[in-house]
């Protein structure tokens, strides 16, 4: 071994370990509560020695500065620990309490504006916007603020904490508090509140409904219960149930905003958009800066097809908020629009604003991507698309190694003799067509073609089966291993008879009466073996696209929600290619059930697809199938427009534009590309 060999060998072996490193966060603590802030600031610089973006050691390092009163190292500091972790709340209450002892008025008041921004529970935050504004010149402002403090103020020590955790994405430890709190306490609304909200956070949707709904018994009159018991029905697309909740609010509190705002959207939801229209131009008048209000109503007049008068909507969003990224984004995920060359300025000067939030950064990112593309800049897009995806990346924490075992897991359980065995239990209805896949490889327009046929219902993005999934995968952590699919070996044909007819049951809601509905998740095929399980006559499409013009279509794509796959091109490369594979695992386990329908064949020649999915769904032909762009229902996609329009193919290479920047992606698929030949 080399001199240099023993020397890195002894600097790994003499590292302090991550027990060593938590040991010293709580002595340095103690410390500071103590009022021995030299210990503690140096028993800090020693674990920053090791790990010198340790975020916690760079905040106690900041408050031992402080109270040492050495406000200009604190600052740097704290400008140290928001390069490394900018959405850490309490380093900005910590930069507004040095502000504060330097008499910085006016910075400190900044400072803890954005804390409560990042951090909610942040009470000592709220406390001091409270004492920093004058409620004599700004009545509504400090009314809000006392309110903010005095909810927080009122909870037990216990259920602070829990708030603070969920805020830090610490939701295990949150969760076992909580829990624990309500063992004592079991009718506490605000615990029950909480615990309803980590259930929303880790996608547990029914417990959060079942926990509300059980709140609400105890307190019937509670409008927060309620408030937070509609949001849950709405992400559980139950729109009917929500609406009612909306309205009870609505009879409850006629002038109260948030709730008036509440009920527009529900309108929304349940297809009465002129409703909806008629309020939002309510709020819009009533108050013209009324961003968000501009927002949803572009969106609505968006999902209806009124293209102009949604630019106008969109455009008077950053007339109101010349920094919202979501009005530019929305712009251009109209896909058809072109920004002027004043919009391009404002977005650039607004992008690099260091007053400009992360969200809004990232939303305007990916507008200027697009803008760079229409314009042909192809260098200054990937430039925009390349940072915009790699702000969300960090925002997500997606990981793809996870994802990979994940999926593998449905290969290695779901075995072609589980479901020879098995056989054709679950419920026999025949209703659904799932169409899966990836996003932007052309899902919207198959749904928009088979929506257009009279015995055929379109629906949304359902949610039911990844919820199907949840439920039988019950409570795990992120690390934890996962029960679902391997559960899947236990279902009775009893159960699975009745987890298909509870899908039936609850997807009622959003059909039109039509023999057969739609559900267009894209990520069902990750259950396509539990789907077969409890709905064996089900028709299932998988919806394919050259996995470069789909990665690329992806990865400058901006989701409203999921798809985090998507941010990155070895994250999209590497789940593009672990989808094909697990298609490939149902073709051979499940033979004949499945319609690969590629994107590309579509494009080339519609009339031979078209019959081609008619006939594999059981449907006779009709021309209203070939026309389906005259269709003018509701779409609700980022595709809306496209499919609005007839078959087009500029589409199909856009890729190539990028094809310098996109190694990372051809090195993700790997084997993937063999069968997809770049031509």
């Amino acid at each position: 071994m080399s001199a240099s060999d023993q020397t890195d060998n002894t600097s790994a072996q003499t590292k302090l370990s991550a027990e060593t490193a938590a040991e010293m966060l709580q002595q340095s603590k103690a410390q500071i509560q103590s009022g021995d802030f030299s210990a503690a600031q140096k028993l800090m610089t020693q674990l920053l020695a090791d790990y010198p973006n340790h975020a916690e050691a760079l905040y106690l390092t900041a408050v031992s500065q402080r109270l040492s009163q050495d406000y200009q190292s604190a600052l740097l500091s704290l400008d140290r620990l928001a390069s490394v972790e900018p959405s850490y709340g309490r380093a900005w209450q910590e930069r507004g309490h040095v502000h504060m002892a330097c008499n910085n008025s006016q910075e400190a008041r900044a400072a803890f504006q954005q804390a409560v921004t990042l951090n909610s529970s942040l009470i000592a935050s709220w406390q001091m916007l409270m004492s920093l504004t004058d409620p004599a010149v700004d009545t509504k402002a400090h009314g809000y603020f006392k309110d903010q403090y005095q909810r927080l103020a009122a909870l037990p020590p216990e259920l602070l904490g829990v708030r603070n955790l969920m805020e830090e994405g610490k939701l295990s430890k949150a969760e076992q508090l909580c829990r624990s709190f309500l063992q004592k306490q079991p009718k506490h609304i605000e615990a029950m509140r909480l615990l309803a909200d980590l259930g929303v956070k880790t996608h547990v949707l029914d417990d959060a409904e079942f926990i509300l709904e059980s709140a609400l018994v105890f307190d019937p009159g509670n409008l927060l219960v309620r408030f937070d018991y509609m949001n849950v029905l709405y992400k559980r697309q139950k729109f009917e149930l929500c609406m009612e909740q909306a309205q009870i609010l609505l009879d409850a509190e006629p002038d109260n905003n948030k709730y008036c705002f509440s009920y527009a959207n529900q309108c929304v939801a349940v297809g009465r958009f002129e409703e909806a229209l008629a309020l939002y131009d309510e709020f819009v008048a009533s108050d013209p800066k009324a961003a968000p209000a501009h927002l949803l109503r572009g969106h609505t007049l968006k999902t209806i097809g009124r293209i102009d008068d949604a630019v106008d909507a969109y455009r008077k969003v950053y007339a109101a908020k010349p920094d919202f990224g979501d009005a530019y984004w929305s712009l251009a995920n109209l896909k058809t629009y072109r920004f002027e060359e004043s919009e391009i300025a404002m977005m650039r000067e607004q992008q690099e604003a260091p007053t400009t939030s992360l969200d809004d950064r990232i939303h305007l990112c990916f507008a200027l991507g697009k803008a760079m593309e229409d314009a042909k800049d192809y260098q200054s897009a990937a430039d925009y698309y390349l940072l915009g995806n790699q702000l969300k990346k960090e925002e997500t924490q997606y990981d793809k190694e996870r994802m990979t075992y994940k999926l593998s897991l449905q290969e290695k359980f779901c075995t072609a003799e589980l479901f020879n065995k098995f056989g054709a239990s679950g419920c026999q209805a025949s209703d659904p067509i799932f169409i899966v896949g990836l996003p932007r490889a052309g899902s919207t327009l198959l749904e928009q073609i088979l929506a257009s046929h009279s015995m055929v219902d379109g629906t949304l993005e359902l949610n039911n089966i990844p919820a199907i999934g949840h439920r039988l995968n019950g409570r795990r952590t992120v690390h934890e291993e996962p029960r679902y699919p391997q559960v899947l070996h236990q279902l009775t044909p009893e159960i699975a008879q009745k987890l298909g007819q509870s899908y039936i049951d609850d997807t009622r809601i959003h059909r039109e009466g039509a023999a057969y509905f739609i559900d267009k998740m894209p990520n069902n095929f990750r259950d396509i073996g539990l789907i077969k399980m409890i709905l064996p006559n089900a028709k299932i499409i998988d919806a394919r696209r050259h996995p470069m013009a789909c990665c690329f279509s992806g990865f400058k794509q901006l989701f409203f929600e999921g798809q985090e796959f998507t941010y990155g091109l070895e994250e999209i490369g590497t789940y593009y290619r672990n989808y094909v594979e697990l298609m490939d695992h149902w073709d051979r386990v499940l033979p004949g059930a499945v319609l690969t329908v590629q994107y590309e064949d579509v494009v080339a020649d519609l009339e031979t697809q078209v019959r081609r999915i008619l006939d594999y769904c059981g449907l006779p032909f009709e021309d209203s199938c070939i026309s389906f762009h005259k269709n003018e229902r509701s779409v609700r996609t980022p595709s809306a427009e496209q499919v609005r329009q007839p078959i087009y193919t500029s589409g199909l290479e856009q890729w190539r534009n990028f094809e310098h920047c996109l190694d990372p992606l051809k090195e993700a698929l790997g084997p993937v590309l063999e069968r997809y030949p770049i031509k």
